[in-house]
């Protein structure tokens, strides 16, 4: 049995544990292309299409070019600086101790929080395959996914390497068959051409409002494309992997998501019925695909428990990484001999497994929990913006990687996000998610700013101390 490895507190210095350089050049590629790719696009997807119509193709372009400007500014930092916190430790170092400290904890508990969403629908469709109550399934999915964390990251990346890799290769089948079908080149199919696209009330039946209406839907569908620089830390050439995953980026949301919405509304009418069983399934069954259900449900259980894995880890190494900064329990920033954070695994798996006990016996709660991080991934991308700027305004030297049209594009996103957020308040479904995830958010400021003053009172400096070696930037870097 490996015990834990001592860590000396958060000011840091020589002997401190680290995290191991055990992910693959292979494995980082597909951790990035699988990312973006949940159980949002082969169901969730169907409710943005019955919100938007057709026109949903609008809202899907617009959050894919925000992703890619986001993407964009944080991998200037992270290749300057791959980091463990990624964008969380950048915020603390640009904004203040009061950013990171926040924007790492309210980014753990939306990972926290995925862990039940995807255990539970994993749970429903294995608990109906195998004709057994779902909680049994849902429980041991997580189980098993947090069994292969603790032992070595190098479990983590070969499970997400091949549930990404089966996740590719039915999105490819799905573009090949949806292409032959709209060409009417596939045998037997029940649906071909594009006429649906608007011959159904228009391009746009439902007007404008519901194109950015759809356009929530559509962000949060892409949530997840970030995980790539944490992970990049625990590989032998981070920057390099870093630099091509963010090159990438533009053509898995284009070919992934937007070829793949460009089928469903072409081939399946947008009011149909059979679309709120999911997008995919309701395009297969109209092609005439034999076991299009099963075939989904095969392919959903792999999507959410790639998420679930990539969950588990992405919590416990923000919960580590705000451990060395000092900004969580310092046990969080133990690692094992093999170089894993497991407590703070462990933790982040407790909170997750509660999480979905709540789901079972008090669903009111559990509908609370998860309206409480509906606003984080924006707040996520208000964050990397904010710090790319100032970032950015105190660079020294050429990064590697730069933010296109600096400073005009990175303000045009603060821009576009503050809009979107300010979308939520406007629309009554998604009011709640935006008063709780900021009602949270106020509280860890609030928390953030008195360790700050805290700190910066006890050091007789403005808050950057030497003591928090994380926040120096090296030689030669952005400062």
């Amino acid at each position: 049995m490996q015990h834990e490895s001592p860590v000396p507190p958060p000011s840091g210095g020589p002997g401190r544990a680290e995290l191991t350089q055990g992910l693959k050049g292979r494995q980082i590629t597909m951790i990035s292309i699988g990312g973006v790719i949940g159980a949002g696009l082969f169901v969730g997807s169907s409710t943005a299409v019955a919100t938007a119509g057709p026109a949903v193709l609008l809202s899907f372009l617009a959050a894919a070019a925000l992703v890619v400007l986001v993407m964009q500014m944080l991998g200037e930092m992270a290749v300057a600086n791959p980091d463990t916190g990624s964008f969380s430790t950048y915020a603390d170092r640009a904004l203040g101790r009061w950013a990171g400290f926040s924007i790492g904890w309210l980014y753990w508990w939306f990972y926290v929080l995925v862990i039940p969403i995807e255990a539970i629908a994993a749970g429903e469709v294995l608990g109906g395959l195998a004709g057994v109550p779902s909680w049994i399934p849902a429980f041991a999915v997580i189980v098993v996914l947090a069994g292969t964390n603790l032992l070595a990251v190098r479990n983590y990346g070969e499970f997400e390497y091949w549930f990404a890799l089966l996740k590719v290769i039915a999105i490819v089948g799905f573009l090949v068959l949806g292409v032959l079908a709209m060409l009417g080149l596939l045998p037997g199919s029940g649906t071909s051409g594009v006429s649906n696209l608007w011959s159904n009330g228009g391009f746009a039946p439902k007007g404008g409002i519901a194109v950015l209406a759809a356009l929530l839907t559509a962000m949060f569908s892409f949530q997840g494309s970030e995980i790539v620089t944490i992970a990049a830390a625990e590989s032998e050439e981070p920057k390099k992997n870093i630099k091509k995953a963010i090159k990438a980026v533009v053509w898995r949301l284009g070919l992934f998501y937007l070829g793949s919405i460009l089928i469903v509304v072409s081939l399946v009418p947008w009011n149909a019925e059979g679309l709120a069983a999911g997008s995919y399934q309701a395009v297969l069954e109209r092609m005439n695909i034999p076991g299009a259900r099963q075939i989904m449900d095969v392919v959903v259980v792999i999507a959410v428990c790639s998420c679930l894995n990539s969950a588990i880890y992405t919590a416990s190494r923000m919960a580590f990484s705000l451990a060395k900064r000092g900004d969580a329990p310092a046990s969080f920033a133990a690692v094992s001999r093999g170089g894993v954070p497991r407590n703070a695994v462990a933790a982040s798996t407790v909170v997750g497994i509660v999480a979905v006990t709540a789901n079972y016996l008090l669903p009111k709660i559990f509908t609370y929990l998860l309206a409480s991080s509906g606003a984080i991934a924006l707040m996520m991308y208000l964050v990397i913006a904010v710090t790319q700027y100032a970032t950015r305004r105190r660079q020294q030297e050429t990064a590697e990687v730069r933010m296109w049209l600096f400073p005009y594009l990175t303000v045009a996103t603060i821009v576009f996000i503050a809009g979107v957020l300010l979308l939520m308040a406007i629309l009554p479904g998604h009011r709640l998610e935006l008063w709780l995830s900021f009602g949270l958010a106020a509280v860890l400021v609030t928390v953030g700013f008195r360790l700050q003053r805290k700190q910066g009172s006890g050091s007789g400096s403005s808050g950057l101390t030497e003591g928090r070696g994380a926040r120096a930037w090296p030689a030669g870097r952005i400062p």
